[in-house]
């Protein structure tokens, strides 16, 4: 056993490894999937069957002991030396290579459980949902909002709530599933949306927004046009860029693309059933369904609800909308 669980230590330090210096494209919830079944298969036979062998030895070891003292006592010999606390201790202590897989299924489980199904944590990388989110920005994630999906096949369980107008979504990517990706829930089944000239209407009506002071991007070192505005029971503020077209430049081919009309102005699409229109908060720079297309039901991960940490700014810690 101990050369086997040395192979699968090295399987798994060897695709980390592997994924952090690019070689593969990693997984994490499938990776955190494996080392639970493993782990737990571990810990099920150092349960049930090393423990067992050596809590035996262990009494063969004191009954030893004890006959040999009674023979020595026979003999007259009543110093012995030998520490049976010390050899029992020895015989029932748990070898390295469990200590490194029973040992810790405790622990993996538990944030298995915890990430598939309660919360789960994700650190913004883009810019695309300034000024709500910042690039930094660490975040918590309600697995079950939307409701319960069972981890790396994603089978839905629970039916949960339906994604609302003006939601910040966590989904995973259409084009490349195995990314995830966060941007504002625009337009929900049913809905006309339309980008025109950066103003949203959904439905033929103007989605309600006001001016506000502007926004000064430390990263960019240059301030953009920051408004306000109301999408469903979300009241966010968003920015635009006057140096960028209001045109879609470059869009993907995606399904139900034939619902969309692009133009100089914008775009319009018809959002299709089971399927999510999302923006970026940052609307003149985020890669959205503008440019690929609808996110399916089936690709929803959770809604963000907090910032739990910002290394670089602490004030930014609490909930957003």
């Amino acid at each position: 056993m101990q050369v086997l669980t040395s192979f699968v230590l090295a399987a798994f330090v060897g695709y980390i490894g592997a994924w952090y210096f690019g070689i593969v494209e990693g997984n994490f919830a499938l990776l955190l999937f494996l080392a639970t079944v493993v782990t737990g298969i571990y810990w099920l036979l150092e349960r049930f069957y090393f423990l067992p062998q050596r809590q035996q030895a262990a009494t063969q070891l004191e009954a030893q002991t004890l006959k040999r003292r009674e023979e020595l006592g026979k003999l007259g010999i009543s110093q012995v030396d030998d520490n049976v606390v010390e050899a029992r201790d020895r015989i029932l202590a748990q070898p390295w290579w469990l200590d490194w897989t029973a040992g810790l299924f405790p622990v993996i489980i538990a944030v298995f459980l915890l990430r598939s199904f309660l919360v789960e944590p994700f650190k913004i990388p883009s810019g695309s949902m300034i000024p709500t989110l910042l690039v930094g920005d660490l975040i918590l994630v309600n697995k079950f909002h939307y409701g319960l999906r069972l981890p790396v096949i994603h089978t839905k369980l629970t039916e949960g709530n339906a994604p609302q107008r003006g939601d910040v979504m966590v989904f995973r990517y259409p084009p490349k599933p195995s990314l995830d990706y966060i941007k504002r829930v625009v337009g929900t089944p049913g809905d006309e949306v339309a980008y025109i000239n950066k103003r949203l209407t959904i439905n033929g009506k103007a989605v309600e927004t006001s001016a506000v002071p502007e926004f000064f991007d430390e990263d960019a070192m240059r301030y953009f046009k920051q408004y306000e505005e109301s999408l469903g029971q979300h009241t966010h503020r968003l920015l635009n860029d006057d140096d960028r077209p209001a045109f879609v430049p470059g869009a993907d081919e995606f399904a139900f693309k034939q619902n969309c009309r692009y133009s100089i102005e914008g775009v319009v699409c018809k959002v299709p059933p089971g399927h999510y229109f999302m923006m970026g908060d940052n609307r003149d720079n985020s890669l959205d369904s503008r440019y690929w297309g609808f996110v399916p039901d089936k690709n929803i991960v959770g809604k963000a609800f907090l910032v739990w940490m910002n290394f670089s700014s602490l004030k930014r810690i609490g909930p957003f909308d």
